[in-house]
């Protein structure tokens, strides 16, 4: 995406806007999704159409010129597959826990992923053991999730096996793909087309496994082709809008504003996010429950402290990497 520099306040106003409209994407975008899953009830189907805007969207605005991605090559693809098919896993996975559990409890479990990612990187990528200030944020985050499970009144086996299934995927997701884009050199957009075109080529033989297509057909025979209220279409719509929505905006943030003041962003939208959630529907933890999933934030807080504070030059590429994969992250 080109760079466009503003002179006094056309700049202000300009990266303001860019990080309000990052905000609101990411602070929104579980709780959209979350509202989506529970009113269209095709968790299949629903990521299936959030990989087609993605893909669309990143495709015709790159036929616009307003931002550049690496061209899709099957000699590429088939190098990717293996990481598009991990990122499948973790957004399917991700859907199904938002399905079946509510917001509050997906924050828990995805801020859980740092430490399992350290452990990961030190076992498996030869990567420095963690700092002091590091392992004392992992254990907050640590303690705070055990907390929340054990406070949670709303525990039932189906969530917590798809909050478990999810950890280990979104967390073989991040380790694995920094190790593939670094491989094979894609850029961030080429990045996002990739990732999307691919999982939804995957989508239709994830039907097919899960037995959706036939709860699809079911919907759409029992009420004559009228199967989708105007309701779940606009949620779909809106998570669909957002998905894309969310790339751009972080994207385009990054690059206006500071890395501490990104991730200082991105923890306020945590915490907009859970008070958005606690506002509008009775779908949240209790508040034992909601001050242990504070406590993961802020240990999340301090873990993005103690990395971005000891960064050194060799590890440069692989903080761009990682960067990269926080932002599809978001998208999850």
């Amino acid at each position: 995406m080109a760079s466009i520099r503003y002179d006094g306040p056309k700049q202000y106003y300009a990266t303001s806007s860019l990080v309000v409209g990052y905000a609101l994407c990411s602070s929104l975008l579980a709780v959209i999704n979350k509202y989506a899953i529970t009113k269209f009830n095709f968790p299949g189907l629903l990521t299936a159409l959030q990989y087609l805007t993605s893909a669309l969207g990143v495709w015709i605005l790159g036929k616009l010129g307003f931002l550049y991605h690496d061209p899709f090559t099957w000699e590429t693809a088939k190098k990717f597959l293996p990481a598009a098919t991990v990122f499948y896993l973790a957004i399917f996975t991700n859907t199904n826990l938002l399905r079946h559990a509510n917001v509050d409890t997906f924050i828990v479990f995805r801020s859980l992923t740092p430490l399992l990612v350290a452990i990961a990187d030190t076992a498996f990528r030869k990567q420095p053991c963690p700092s002091k200030l590091t392992f004392v944020s992992l254990l907050i985050i640590l303690g705070g999730a055990v907390g929340y499970v054990a406070t949670d009144s709303g525990f039932t086996l189906t969530a917590y096996s798809w909050a478990v299934a999810y950890l280990v995927t979104i967390t073989t997701e991040m380790v694995y793909i920094k190790h593939m884009v670094t491989n094979l050199g894609l850029n961030t957009w080429g990045f996002v087309l990739y990732n999307n075109l691919l999982s939804l080529m995957m989508a239709p033989l994830f039907w097919v496994v899960t037995g959706e297509y036939v709860d699809v057909f079911s919907a759409v025979r029992s009420n004559s082709g009228n199967w989708v209220e105007s309701v779940a279409f606009v949620a779909v719509s809106l998570s669909c809008v957002f998905g894309l929505l969310i790339s751009f905006f972080g994207f385009a943030a990054r690059k206006a504003i500071s890395a501490t003041a990104f991730t200082v962003t991105g923890v306020v939208n945590k915490f907009l996010t859970v008070g958005i959630n606690v506002l509008i529907w009775d779908k949240h933890a209790s508040p034992v429950g909601l001050v242990c999933l504070l406590f993961t934030i802020v240990g999340g807080v301090l873990y993005q402290q103690s990395v971005t504070g000891g960064g050194s030059p060799p590890l440069q590429h692989e903080s761009t990497v990682s960067k990269q994969t926080d932002d599809e992250d978001d998208g999850d």
